[in-house]
């Protein structure tokens, strides 16, 4: 029954993402690859009064990283810029409601390193993953 509901939750974001585009302008973006299997994930933020007001996504890789960045997105807006700076990896795994193997935990954080390296400056963003 586990395994069903993974599926489901994983390939419901794939096949249906949310928030998924490009902002122009945006307050902060970023983008960065996986080079171990090529995902590339780009997040696009608009701040408003300092909170998250619009996010978008956009990118390509596997069924884990573009649902991922699909739960992320929903899970930031509206939020304040330091409680999304307060996300980390446990969070999102928890909203993934899917167990995410060793081989797979790049694919599944890739956007939040994406995120958090954009709200950095465009830094590494691996501090909290």
């Amino acid at each position: 029954m586990a395994d069903q509901l993974y599926r489901e939750i994983i390939l419901d974001h794939y096949r249906n993402p949310r928030n998924k585009g490009i902002l122009d302008p945006a307050d902060f973006s970023h983008e960065d690859t996986n080079p171990l299997c090529g995902d590339e994930v780009r997040i696009d933020l608009r701040v408003a009064d300092g909170r998250v007001e619009t996010v978008r996504f956009s990118g390509r890789g596997c069924a884990i990283s573009m649902a991922a960045a699909s739960v992320l997105t929903e899970m930031v807006e509206g939020k304040t810029v330091d409680e999304v700076k307060a996300i980390g990896r446990d969070d999102l795994l928890e909203e993934l409601e899917a167990p995410i193997g060793p081989a797979r935990m790049k694919c599944a954080t890739l956007g939040l390193k994406v995120l958090k390296a954009g709200l950095s400056g465009a830094g590494q963003g691996d501090e909290d993953l």
